[in-house]
């Protein structure tokens, strides 16, 4: 498989190694540190623990700018609302400047949404084509599905093949609809971390670990750095 394997005990530990690690990167860096963020339920304990002690007097928040890596296409106060729980668990709780959080667009048309956080992308990257010397992003999280599909990056679907496009709707696939970055997007960032815990994720895991496997996980190949963050349980150590 691509990448490097870091394997901690469980969740908590998981949540607290990588936040240690984002707190070391992102301290290591001068100027601009831009993160592009994934939902679901590891990343929630990790941005949890970033707002609170020890990390939340340590980590830079004045230099950082958040993103997020995909959106299902509901209001911003929705309950599946990967932004909401980004904000409720760390944005909120943080001294984050409102002018370094960059939600996706959820209004309009699922494809004049996706324009819009193509151009804020681009904004934000300073050009329209993206260079592999200087990639988009700083840290991107990305997670695992159990069918081996990662941001809205869902297995058949055209999205899979896009290459022009930074940002894409998924209207098929999932029970509503997605925005998800590109890989040209999701692969233009000095560290690409998958966050993947629990025993339900043990058997898409040992697949793509095995190697040969064509999900959409297991075609990430970033610029810069690929880790894997798992816990025993996704592991099948546990």
């Amino acid at each position: 498989m691509n990448g490097r394997i870091e394997t901690l005990a469980d969740p908590a530990a998981l949540a607290h190694h990588v936040a240690d690690w984002m707190t070391s990167a992102a301290l290591a860096t001068k100027g601009d540190f831009r993160v592009s963020l994934s939902g679901g339920s590891t990343p929630k304990a990790l941005f949890a623990l970033l707002a609170s002690d020890p990390f939340i007097g340590r980590f830079p928040w004045s230099r950082v700018s958040w993103f997020w890596g995909d959106e299902r296409f509901v209001p911003y106060d929705h309950p599946e609302s990967n932004y909401r729980m980004t904000r409720e668990a760390m944005l909120a709780k943080a001294p984050v400047p409102p002018t370094n959080i960059h939600p996706v667009p959820a209004d309009g048309t699922p494809e004049d949404a996706a324009a819009r956080y193509e151009r804020i992308l681009q904004a934000a990257y300073g050009a329209p084509v993206l260079d592999p010397a200087r990639p988009m992003f700083d840290i991107t999280l990305l997670g695992l599905g159990p069918d081996g599909h990662t941001a809205s990056l869902v297995p058949g679907e055209p999205v899979l093949e896009e290459r022009r496009r930074w940002v894409a709707a998924v209207s098929h696939g999932r029970p509503e609809i997605r925005i998800t970055m590109t890989y040209p997007v999701i692969e233009s960032s000095r560290r690409v971390a998958f966050l993947v815990s629990g025993q339900p994720k043990a058997e898409i895991f040992k697949t793509i670990r095995a190697g040969g496997s064509d999900v959409p996980a297991a075609r990430v190949k970033p610029v810069g750095e690929l880790i894997w963050f798992i816990d025993r349980a996704a592991a099948g150590e546990a």
